[in-house]
């Protein structure tokens, strides 16, 4: 604590650094929560005949936020793997991704590095059917690459080498970047692939879609059941929850040692300032006293208690100053309060 009784600041930046986390945690958490809540509330609806009816009931031919389980399969023309043979899909992603070492001056160390240098991705209308063989009805799948959670299926991987010479080693420890090699992959949303679909349901004409929600909450497209998605939402709105919780107490610990500290700064100083009120008020009584006994007795008063009369003569020096019970409470060597002389022997005085 500085003067006054004000954090120092160090502490001020790091109150303020924790607030500010404590903050920050609790809106993620907020929103995971969110998330959480309108995954629990969405409607589950069967991809099945009595769908058609279902949106002909609901206002606007819409369910906000719905929940449907089909079976991809695409409108046109599929997209054929470029590596693996006889392989189909609707959504197809390419990527090339640079791996290489890069020396950190700080730890002394090579740490990986990872970099996508090329991404594409293909897509294709697709629809999602019924795992029953009921063609009488399909959902139309719209904006698939909006979705937050797309199950793509890595279907061909290769690491390409890097070949260095003794040169390009020796550049590259004096550059600081050692390349291992690049990574190529191919991802691919096949067909025939079950997908369970978190969205806006609507009847638009006659074609059934499914696309992002107008409420601001998340799209999916995840090849993992409901259930399942729901459990790792609430789990992560749980995990976000804990480390608002802990940074929240962190946070209240360092206030309450703030407040702590100027608590007892402040008694320190109140304590300070009833001495000096108490002490005063001495003086002034004892002023009083010697007032009220005349200004003799105030000339003939010990300059060290200001009580007892004057009772010795302190040679060499020859003050008569001090009072017998002060004389003796005086440190060694002991010195005359007036002339800081040392006293060599003391002479009694009498008053008659």
């Amino acid at each position: 604590m500085e003067g006054g009784g004000r954090p120092s600041g160090l502490q001020a930046a790091l109150l303020a650094g924790s607030a500010a986390l404590t903050a920050l945690l609790c809106s993620v958490y907020r929103h995971r929560a969110r998330v959480a809540r309108g995954l629990q509330g969405a409607r589950r609806v069967r991809l099945d005949g009595e769908l058609r009816a279902v949106l002909l009931e609901a206002p606007g031919r819409c369910v906000p936020y719905a929940v449907i389980e089909g079976v991809v399969q695409s409108v046109k023309e599929t997209l054929n793997s470029q590596f693996v043979e006889n392989c189909k899909g609707v959504v197809q992603r390419l990527t090339l991704q640079e791996h290489k070492m890069v020396w950190n001056r700080t730890t002394h160390l090579w740490n990986d590095y990872e970099k996508i240098i090329h991404q594409r991705t293909n897509t294709t209308p697709f629809d999602l059917i019924p795992s029953e063989d009921d063609a009488g009805v399909a959902v139309r799948v719209m904006k698939p690459l909006e979705a937050a959670e797309l199950s793509l299926e890595t279907v061909y991987e290769k690491f390409h080498p890097s070949v260095q010479s003794f040169t390009d080693v020796i550049g590259h420890y004096i550059s600081g970047e050692r390349p291992k090699g690049i990574q190529e992959t191919e991802q691919m949303l096949k067909v025939g692939t079950t997908l369970t679909g978190v969205g806006e349901l609507v009847l638009d004409n006659n074609t059934i879609k499914l696309q992002p929600p107008k409420q601001g909450l998340p799209y999916y497209l995840s090849s993992t059941h409901f259930d399942a998605l729901l459990h790792k939402q609430e789990s992560n709105a749980r995990f976000w929850k804990i480390l608002s919780v802990l940074c929240g107490f962190a946070t209240c610990a360092i206030l309450f040692f703030l407040l702590r500290k100027q608590y007892r700064h402040h008694r320190e100083r109140r304590q300070l300032r009833q001495m000096q009120e108490e002490f005063r008020q001495a003086q002034e009584r004892l002023l009083r006293q010697v007032n009220a006994e005349g200004g003799e007795t105030l000339k003939n008063a010990c300059v060290i208690c200001l009580s007892n009369p004057k009772s010795c003569v302190f040679l060499e020096c020859g003050h008569v100053c001090s009072c017998s019970q002060c004389y003796q409470a005086l440190p060694e060597p002991k010195t005359c309060p007036i002339c800081r002389q040392g006293i060599s022997r003391v002479v009694p005085l009498y008053n008659s």
